[in-house]
């Protein structure tokens, strides 16, 4: 007869779960349809849909072997790297708690109870009892389903933001190391410069004991020569503060970069930028901000099971017996099963506010996902106009450098033979001569900077 009870509740729970569930209070994510369009890429000469370069690895991205040691050394030790990497192990344990949510609470309890009553009657009673019990509710409104997909749109947007950092990482080693390679050449410039100045100011005393030029002409060069070589501390500043950047970067303490030259590193020029919705499937900002958008959309649909009754199914069985010796008797066995609805009445506008917070955010972050899409494509646009920029000022700095060159020497011989030339004028030409060629290495930076900041910006560097 008991038996038949419980079957009657347990039917009749059932039952109600399979009616209820037919109402749907939850929503089914989609992704923003006006998120992507085909103008997000100003500029753009080279969108094969079929070719992007943000499929390149880093190591066939960046051939110079001793930048592919300090990129893998990077992504071994950085410590940004690995904070992303605990926050992945963080968004796993939730999500793995959110999946057994769905299951019933099993407890396990014993207890005894004593109770004292006077002496003329039965002494001291005691009650002692051993039972297991179990909890489930059912899932009718979908909010243990949607929390559980909130869950996993958590660990995903951790697994996203750990490629973000690490494509940040890999970009800013390879610009810190052209910077190092950039200063280097500046300073062996302005080195090569310096030992011209010192020889140029002996020329500048033979001609004066030759009266061909005055002493003004000999301090002038002497002063020529010290205006270059006190850049040289700054240089070599830079080159010891770049280093210091890299080696945190490598999690390291500071210490000496080994490196090639900047005139070894070899120029990608197929930068092919594919189609603009492939920002989605490349860029890993683009990802972790539209799997925040997603985990808030589910948590408003979990706000919203709030306003609906909770269906609980809750069951117990046991021992029960006034005497510790009879306690596991057949008689006195016990089991009992229960089905209830919890409906909320007054919550004290909890249920609104929670509801109300929770659209908040996600209008918020649906905002923040189209404003990353946004931002990735200024910074493609940014990237292959800096990198056309580059090429067109290397093109004429080439000729600049070329007839700068030819100045200073067509004034350094007139000085020796004209009285029309001063020194002035060969100082001038070689003050302009060397900024030109400090330029052109900037020129070459700029032009590997671009690359890189279009490689990053395209979402390469984490596959």
């Amino acid at each position: 007869m008991r038996k038949q009870v419980w079957r009657k509740y347990l039917y009749l729970s059932i039952c109600m779960a399979v009616i209820i569930s037919a109402c749907k209070v939850t929503q089914p994510y989609h992704q923003p349809v006006d998120a992507v369009n085909n103008k997000l890429f100003r500029d753009s000469s080279n969108n094969d849909s079929l070719n992007n370069i943000a499929t390149i690895s880093w190591k066939q991205m960046f051939t110079d072997t001793l930048l592919q040691s300090l990129i893998r050394e990077g992504i071994n030790n950085n410590f940004d790297l690995k904070i992303a990497v605990a926050r992945i192990k963080t968004a796993a344990a939730n999500f793995k708690q959110s999946k057994l949510a769905s299951f019933p609470n099993v407890d396990a309890n014993t207890n005894a109870t004593f109770q004292r009553v006077p002496s003329t009657a039965y002494g001291f009673p005691e009650a002692y009892s051993a039972a297991i019990t179990t909890s489930w509710e059912a899932d009718v409104w979908g909010k243990l389903k949607s929390t559980k997909k909130a869950a996993l749109a958590s660990l995903l947007q951790s697994e996203a933001y750990k490629r973000a950092v690490q494509t940040q990482l890999v970009a800013d080693i390879v610009t810190n190391y052209y910077s190092l390679l950039a200063y280097e050449a500046q300073l062996h410039i302005t080195e090569r410069t310096v030992a011209n100045r010192i020889k140029e100011v002996e020329t500048m005393k033979v001609l004066k004991e030759s009266n061909v030029v005055t002493g003004a002409a000999v301090v002038q060069s002497e002063a020529n020569r010290y205006s270059v070589e006190i850049t040289i501390p700054d240089l070599k500043q830079n080159i010891r503060e770049t280093e210091n950047m890299l080696s945190i970067l490598l999690g390291k303490n500071p210490d000496t970069i080994y490196r090639a030259t900047l005139e070894q590193q070899i120029v990608v020029t197929n930068l092919s930028t594919g189609v603009p919705v492939q920002l989605l499937a490349n860029r890993p900002d683009v990802q972790q901000a539209e799997y925040q958008l997603r985990n808030s959309f589910e948590q408003v649909n979990v706000a919203r099971t709030y306003f609906y009754p909770a269906f609980t199914i809750t069951g117990s069985t046991g021992f029960s017996s006034i005497a510790l010796s009879q306690l596991l008797d057949p008689v006195s066995f016990f089991a009992n099963i229960t089905g209830g609805l919890l409906q909320p009445v007054f919550e004290q506008g909890r249920n609104k506010q929670r509801l109300a917070v929770a659209q908040a955010n996600q209008e918020e972050y649906l905002n923040t996902f189209k404003k990353t899409i946004l931002v990735a494509g200024q910074e493609v646009s940014d990237a292959l106009y800096s990198y056309k920029a580059a090429l067109k000022k290397q093109s004429l700095r080439k000729e600049q450098i070329s007839y700068l060159q030819k100045s200073v020497d067509y004034t350094k011989e007139l000085l020796k033979y004209s009285s029309a030339t001063n020194y002035t004028d060969v100082l001038t030409s070689e003050q302009s001569l060397l900024a030109a060629e400090l330029a052109g290495v900037n020129d070459k930076l700029q032009q590997l900077t671009a690359i890189v900041n279009l490689y990053k910006s395209l979402g390469g560097g984490w596959k």
